[in-house]
């Protein structure tokens, strides 16, 4: 009995001497988590979404995105009752609006000053430069089974 408490005592020696009882230091301690709020700490949903679309560079389409959603609310029922946004093209700033009849294109592309104020308004100065204004599209034009070689359609007949 007294033979394995010296051997255990001697092991014990040689671990000190080598260092093996004294604690390990992180070699990063400023990953460490702590009582104060730091970068690992969870965030909340809106937080983590909000860091997500500075850090990807998504500010002006999801908040584009966000208006086409409440279309009726920024432009007004009567308006989006006959006008639907398009698209929206980023780099140069021009949100496309595709209207029902020719004569809402008209009154839009007459009211496109005020409706970009009110549009920049709810996204933010500068969002939107341009209004682009579209009318109705009609079916494609395809040939018909009989066609005289060479023509070009109906510009052949009526000039």
């Amino acid at each position: 009995m007294d033979l394995a408490r010296v051997a255990l005592r001697a092991a014990r020696q040689r671990a000190r001497e080598r260092g093996a009882g004294r604690t390990r230091q992180s070699r990063t301690p400023a990953l460490r988590s702590g009582a104060r709020p730091g970068g690992r700490d969870p965030l909340k949903l809106g937080a983590a979404f909000d860091r997500l679309k500075t850090e990807r560079g998504w500010e002006m389409p999801i908040a584009v995105g966000g208006v086409t959603g409440r279309w009726p609310e920024v432009v007004g029922p009567e308006i989006a009752q006959h006008c639907e946004p398009e698209g929206y093209d980023e780099r140069e700033r021009v949100l496309t609006v595709r209207c029902d009849s020719t004569a809402w294109a008209t009154q839009l592309r007459i009211l496109s000053p005020q409706l970009l104020v009110r549009l920049n308004g709810e996204l933010g100065s500068g969002t939107v430069r341009l209004l682009k204004v579209k009318g109705p599209s009609g079916p494609p034009r395809t040939p018909g089974q009989w066609r005289a070689p060479g023509s070009r359609g109906p510009g052949d007949t009526y000039g």
